[in-house]
Parts: structure tokens; C-alpha cells; sequence
């Protein structure tokens, strides 16, 4: 679980980095999931929030260039 104020820190560059390698994750885990690999259930609730936070502080940033 990643906290907000960690991903405030970031590059719009790392966080669109960031995004990408928790959707892969999130992809991951539904594979393994559907084949009943899956260890660790709780992984999915953090990643989907995870990807959730990056994308809320990606929309915050948009948002305010342009209202500048």
C-alpha cells in the first residue's frame, strides 16, 4: 500500500510509470486468481487502491494546470 503524500512526491512521468506496472500487477493477480494461484487475496483490494490514488492525484494535477 502506497501513501498518498509518497505519490504527491512523484513526476507526472513516474507516476504514469507507476500506473502501468500496478495495472500489469492488478493483471497479474486476476490470473492468478482465475487459474487458483492466488496466496495472497488482500493484494488486490491494495493494488485496486493504489491505482486508484495515482489516478486521483494524476486528475488533481490536470485539473490544475488548467486552471491556471
Amino acid at each position: 500500500m502506497t501513501v498518498a503524500s509518497d505519490i504527491r512526491a512523484k513526476t507526472p512521468d513516474e507516476l504514469s510509470t507507476m500506473l502501468l506496472d500496478l495495472r500489469k500487477e492488478q493483471f497479474n493477480l486476476r490470473f492468478q486468481r482465475a487459474t487458483g494461484q492466488q496466496e495472497n487475496t488482500s493484494r488486490v483490494k491494495a493494488v485496486r487502491r493504489d491505482i486508484a490514488r495515482v489516478k486521483t492525484i494524476l486528475a488533481e494535477r490536470i485539473r490544475a494546470a488548467a486552471k491556471v
